[in-house]
């Protein structure tokens, strides 16, 4: 299961990553050419923030309504 975010700034990082290390489920974040662990703040500064990107989660249809709750404010609507 998959949405698209946007972070804009360090904070949104450092947010995003503390949401998606809250979470038991592996969940990556990608952009066009990488695909990297959320919950590591180093490795997504791989990934080119100046374009929306995919979060991707491996969990219930449950988990993934939870986490996409708390992350509304990163998702890209109308996509």
């Amino acid at each position: 299961m998959e949405f698209q975010v946007r972070l804009t700034c360090v904070q949104d990082v450092l947010d995003f990553v503390a949401l998606a290390t809250s979470r038991a489920f592996p969940i990556s974040v990608g952009d066009r050419h990488h695909r990297v662990d959320a919950k590591s703040f180093m490795e997504m500064f791989c990934l080119d923030f100046s374009t929306p990107i995919t979060a991707r989660m491996d969990c219930t249809p449950e988990e993934f309504e939870a986490f996409r709750m708390e992350a509304a404010r990163f998702e890209v609507k109308g996509r």
